[in-house]
């Protein structure tokens, strides 16, 4: 089945395949990163805490864009870390999508991080000196107390951030990784047929995004924390 002369249905699907794959990989890697930068920033060392602000500020107010194309340009041809074997007869496009996933994760793990810290200062205070009081390190207050409770009233802000890392999975085009917005550009540019190609994509968008919101939605209120 043709959605446009020479653009099969199995051609989107797959396109979107890939940014659901880029979407899954990258909010992975972001929420790792982003509760360890979260931990750093709550960490009773100066260091620490410095380094977490730092990278925070940095990360967000820089275009993801740019940082996109540092892991392609900067860490790739310059460096030479590309991810992968390059024997491979994929390995570039292998190396694009590793180092798209690279980027959303670095750039979207900042966000993260002030979302499960926002999380953590929900908690009442009195719990986690009530934790210091009998005996209990940072690492044990922060693991077994206040994150647990953190991500349960956080859940619906990081579907949110969840859903935007969704629709940044865009800016991977920028390196050539074959996700929706590349195959949209090659559409439009061959049959000029704006209108119905964006259509079809924002729709595309629409399904994958709408449902998570909902389901994070659902989920924020089923494990909301009560107080």
């Amino acid at each position: 089945m043709e959605v446009l002369p020479g653009y099969p249905l199995s051609a989107i699907l797959e396109a979107f395949w890939t940014t659901i794959q880029l979407t899954v990989y990258s909010g992975v890697g972001a929420l790792v990163l982003g509760t360890v930068l979260a931990a750093m920033r709550l960490a009773p060392v100066p260091m620490l805490n410095w380094l977490g602000t730092t990278y925070v500020n940095v990360v967000r107010n820089t275009p993801l864009t740019l940082i996109i194309l540092f892991c392609s340009f900067g860490l790739a041809q310059t460096m030479g870390i590309t991810l992968v074997d390059p024997n491979s007869p994929t390995s570039i496009e292998d190396s694009n999508f590793r180092l798209a996933v690279l980027g959303l994760s670095v750039y979207t793990a900042a966000f993260v991080c002030e979302t499960v810290r926002s999380g953590v200062n929900t908690v009442p205070l009195g719990q986690a000196e009530a934790a210091r009081s009998l005996g209990l390190t940072f690492s044990q207050n922060l693991r077994l107390i206040l994150l647990p409770q953190a991500f349960r009233a956080v859940i619906m802000p990081l579907g949110s951030v969840l859903i935007a890392l969704t629709k940044n999975t865009t800016i991977a085009a920028a390196i050539g990784v074959a996700e929706a917005a590349l195959l949209m550009k090659e559409m439009i540019e061959n049959t000029a047929a704006i209108l119905t190609v964006g259509s079809i994509f924002a729709l595309g968008f629409v399904v994958l995004t709408l449902p998570t919101g909902l389901f994070f939605s659902w989920l924020g209120k089923r494990l909301a924390v009560a107080r």
